[in-house]
């Protein structure tokens, strides 16, 4: 047959595949190449004193593989859009570490300050904002070819991280002086600073475009409008509050749902009720940190620090569905999505 006939007949196998395959699958078949089988949802877990990070099959709650950082004391994660990379901060090493998830090997190291704690991808994935603790600064990472492009000054000894809805803002909290920064991200100044609590530290971006954060140092958790850059709502959860997440119990939701370090319970407090009340406490591990609700909001991923361990719970009944053994310590969670 000859070449032209060939490539026509290829193409038009492949226009009768396009229900299932996209215009780049089918590019990538008319060239002669397989494409790559799409990521399957993962639970990934940062073990800061295991140097590690563990990876989870979000279905089966079964462990796929154990990362090696190649960086020490691993804290924090942030995964891009499609999946495809992972970014963890290490404290002792100061640095950045890039992993590959489809080989699951860390391929990138970039320094970035002291004590490098927290990471947030900017929403188009071109920027990674590291907070260095030991140099009160956010380190810009050019996501293209691993280097800091940028260094801009906050509070003392910033501990949170993240973006507005619009990602016109970043929100730095500061344990060292007890406040959260705004940060203009079109001009990278220091806008406001605002007053929050003891030892503020993970920072999440609420399905109502607002800013929660915990004060780990206290009992409470507050929340900041970004209409206003203020800080609107104040409510006691229990002792060392770390990390929220956000999910529905049935139809009710969506809920938040605080780790309460201190109880060994994880806090679920109701936001239908404009005066925001806790509705339920759910036993977990021994220091719950890090958790994570999967897109539908009907499980929670608990990773709890002493106990070494991350629990899974059905949101509807409160059921734990899993206990999966993971590194030691672990402080953050994440999930990909399909």
């Amino acid at each position: 047959m000859k070449p032209f006939l060939m490539l026509v007949r290829t193409v038009l196998i492949g226009l009768s595949l396009g229900l299932i395959l996209s215009c780049a699958d089918l590019e990538k078949i008319v060239k002669g190449k397989s494409p790559s089988p799409p990521l399957t949802p993962r639970v990934y877990v940062a073990n800061e004193s295991s140097n590690s990070v563990t990876v989870i099959d979000a279905l089966t709650f079964q462990v796929i593989a154990t990362i090696d950082a190649r960086n020490f004391s691993t804290h924090d994660l942030a995964l891009t859009r499609d999946g495809t990379r992972l970014y963890a901060t290490n404290m002792a090493s100061g640095r950045l570490s890039v992993i590959d998830t489809r080989s699951m090997e860390t391929i990138a190291s970039i320094y970035t300050g002291s004590r490098s704690h927290v990471v947030a991808l900017t929403h188009d994935n071109r920027f990674a904002w590291v907070a260095n603790i030991g140099d009160d600064t956010i380190s810009v990472v050019d996501t293209e070819d691993y280097r800091v492009v940028g260094t801009l000054a906050v509070g003392k000894g910033p501990t949170g991280l993240t973006f507005s809805r619009d990602g016109s803002f970043a929100y730095v909290s500061n344990q060292g002086d007890r406040t959260v920064a705004v940060v203009d991200t079109a001009t990278y100044r220091v806008i406001r600073t605002i007053r929050v609590g003891s030892n503020p530290h993970f920072l999440t971006l609420g399905p109502d475009g607002r800013i929660w954060g915990a004060n780990s140092g206290d009992d409470d958790i507050y929340v900041i409008d970004p209409a206003t850059q203020t800080k609107v709502a104040t409510i006691k959860v229990g002792p060392n509050p770390q990390q929220i997440a956000f999910a529905y119990k049935g139809m009710q939701g969506p809920n938040a749902y605080i780790t309460v370090s201190g109880a060994n319970q994880v806090a679920v407090l109701s936001l239908d009720n404009p005066r925001m009340k806790i509705v339920e406490r759910i036993p977990v591990g021994t220091r719950p940190n890090g958790i994570l609700a999967n897109p539908e909001g009907t499980r929670i991923y608990v990773g709890n620090e002493g106990s070494n361990d991350l629990y899974v719970f059905d949101t509807g009944t409160g059921a734990r569905l899993a206990t999966v053994p993971v590194g030691q310590k672990p402080i953050r969670v994440v999930m990909s999505r399909p």
